[in-house]
């Protein structure tokens, strides 16, 4: 049995090396539909894999920090991330190109370390990240599942992010790639 829900957000990037001239050249934004899937070994004391409430503040939490970001790759030139992050409150620098699949990779790395790192209150079971699937354009998409990740793991320490991404998520990103604790509520 699996649960799933739709976040969306906005952000920007440029794919560095990619075929299209467009895509490798030009900042371009676009809006991002993420489909996050959720199983578990057996269900809580409500019947349920995890609670959908805590799933839209949990996990919407880390992908709040995408919203209305630059979505910036660490090998790419100094000048133009400087630039970027001189005249933009919020960025994500990751240590790879910003495609697609990459930000799904993203997501699905840090979802998943979120589960591992929360303590459940309501008699969760074994709650696991099951896929991400991310719509890039109403007609594109990348899925990232859990088999993927065994092949490309993502070093969340690797990942930076701008001061009002930090602050505005609760410097969610650099918490879980301290390993620190969460707990998710009996009540919302």
């Amino acid at each position: 049995m699996k649960i799933g829900r739709l976040y969306s957000f906005e952000a920007a990037h440029v794919v560095r090396d990619c075929a299209s001239k467009r895509c490798k050249y030009s900042i371009h934004g676009h809006s991002y539909t993420a489909e996050i899937a959720l199983s578990a070994k057996g269900l809580d004391k409500a019947g349920m894999i995890y609670d959908f409430g805590l799933m839209k503040r949990e996990i919407g939490s880390i992908i709040d920090c995408f919203d209305h970001s630059t979505i910036l790759f660490a090998g790419d030139d100094d000048s133009y991330k400087n630039m970027i992050k001189t005249h933009s409150a919020r960025w994500i620098e990751l240590p790879f190109n910003a495609s697609a699949e990459q930000i799904a990779r993203v997501l699905f790395a840090l979802i998943s370390k979120a589960l591992s790192l929360t303590t459940m209150q309501n008699g969760e079971n074994g709650v696991f990240l099951e896929y991400v699937k991310l719509n890039e354009t109403a007609k594109g998409w990348a899925c990232f599942e859990k088999a993927d990740f065994e092949n490309l793991g993502v070093d969340i320490a690797s990942i930076t992010c701008s001061q009002s991404v930090s602050s505005e998520s609760g410097d969610i990103i650099s918490r879980l790639s301290k390993n620190e604790k969460f707990i998710n509520p009996k009540e919302l």
